[in-house]
């Protein structure tokens, strides 16, 4: 496994340096553009407003609540914001449904090959300006708080559509009406924002280059991320098997309410505090802080309901804040509690699997948090396995860490490319 994700470093650098070579060819005549955030274009480009290109359509009038299993197609922007919106193509994956009756009630709501079908809201400015490009024509709608763009008759084989999809993914574009968006909580994308906005247009031949020369390129990227993160839930799930084999082995068991005692804490989502001294377990991985702590000394701390319910386990030390909906199991009789922390992460989300704690939201009953037996192996034993895991798992979470960063740096890289290809400030032939 260690040779195949080196063999996938080595890919990827393949691709750094070869991208650092082809953008080392002669510089284009460059000529101002008039516009602050282009700077520079190169000459034969042009500069107009999406508005002299597109038309406006607004998306279906529809709710969460008009989605079904079956029927016509439909993107909102709850797809558009999904992560799985990464390239420039419409992607099955992000449909949903609606009835077939709005065939023939709303035609006009349906998408054509060419369209752009951008979100009218987002909860951040990074993800205002998500958009999906149609590269086919088929019955597929465009859903409820989306913005349709369409090219109008006189662009149409004058521009080629999937380069645009490539500038519209830059931040630099979106640069323009992330400064005028309004909103707190929730920022709004207008049909006049985007209609103002400027677009770089090379010349015809030189857009179709662009966007294959960035198919190419981002295709073979997006496989190495595919490959790395692949590896990761490799590597994730041999540290998972890897613990289950350690803490199960032919000893006896006691319930856990004979080895420690079980409280919960007193703090609540918005007692978090970015600068605050302690560290604040909540249901969640991420650790926040707090500017006041719960709790001192050993403990293990476990999300009692939502997603992380019998899943997020973390072991405190010192002073910690605790958050009301999250376990705190400690004065260990008999155990070590490393050795228990292990234990549980591998056999307690067994037991919500099967369903016994299942209900709306997925949550914790003391009774089965108690009631959990628990392999007991002598002490001397318990403290050398969880060394022996200790080491290995902090060996898993190099390797984890080090596909992470690789990944962001393939993304981080990609980004630039796209950037620097569709503003004309690297060649591609």
């Amino acid at each position: 496994m260690a040779r195949k994700m080196r063999d996938i470093g080595v890919a990827a650098g393949k691709i750094f340096h070869a991208e650092a070579q082809r953008g080392r060819g002669a510089e284009k005549k460059m000529r101002d553009s008039g516009v602050d955030w282009i700077g520079k274009i190169p000459e034969g480009w042009e500069v107009m407003r999406l508005k002299s290109i597109f038309e406006y359509r607004k998306g279906l009038s529809i709710t969460k609540a008009d989605l079904t299993p079956t029927g016509i197609p439909v993107i909102s922007y709850g797809q558009i914001h999904s992560k799985e919106n990464t390239g420039t193509h419409l992607q099955d994956s992000l449909l949903r449904f609606v009835p077939m009756k709005y065939l023939e009630s709303d035609s006009d709501c349906l998408l054509h090959e060419d369209d752009f079908v951008f979100a009218d809201t987002s909860e951040d400015l990074e993800g205002l300006g998500n958009c999906a490009y149609v590269d086919r024509e088929n019955k597929i709608f465009a859903g409820y708080h989306t913005i349709v763009f369409r090219p109008n008759a006189t662009q149409r084989g004058r521009q080629f559509f999937c380069y645009l999809a490539y500038l519209f993914k830059t931040d630099i574009w979106r640069s323009q009406f992330r400064a005028k968006a309004l909103g707190i909580k929730v920022y709004s994308l207008s049909q006049r924002l985007l209609n103002d906005c400027s677009l770089i247009l090379p010349p015809l031949a030189e857009q179709k280059a662009i966007a294959a020369y960035l198919d190419e390129k981002c295709a073979a990227i997006d496989a190495a991320v595919t490959e790395a993160k692949k590896g990761i839930e490799e590597y994730k799930s041999w540290k998972k098997s890897l613990i289950f084999a350690a803490v199960n082995g032919e000893w006896k068991k006691r319930r856990l309410r004979f080895l420690a005692d079980i409280t919960t804490g007193n703090k609540d989502t918005q007692d978090a505090e970015p600068e605050g001294a302690y560290p604040f377990y909540v249901r969640s991985p991420i650790v926040e802080r707090s500017s006041s702590y719960t709790f001192e000394g050993p403990g293990i701390l476990m999300a009692g309901d939502g997603a992380g319910a019998g899943r997020v386990f973390h072991y405190a030390e010192g002073k910690y804040a605790v958050h009301q909906r999250v376990y705190r199991i400690y004065n260990f009789l008999g155990i070590e509690g490393r050795f228990l922390l292990y234990s549980l992460g591998a056999i307690f989300p067994l037991e919500m699997d099967k369903g016994s704690a299942q209900s709306t939201v997925p949550s914790v009953r003391l009774p089965m948090l108690k009631d959990l037996p628990i392999p007991l192996p002598p002490l001397p034993e318990q403290q050398a396995i969880a060394d022996y895991l200790d080491g290995k798992c902090a060996a898993i979470d190099a390797l984890v860490a080090e596909k992470e960063a690789l990944i962001a740096d393939l993304e981080a890289y990609k980004k630039s490319l796209i950037f620097e290809v569709v503003t004309g400030k690297r060649e591609v032939a």
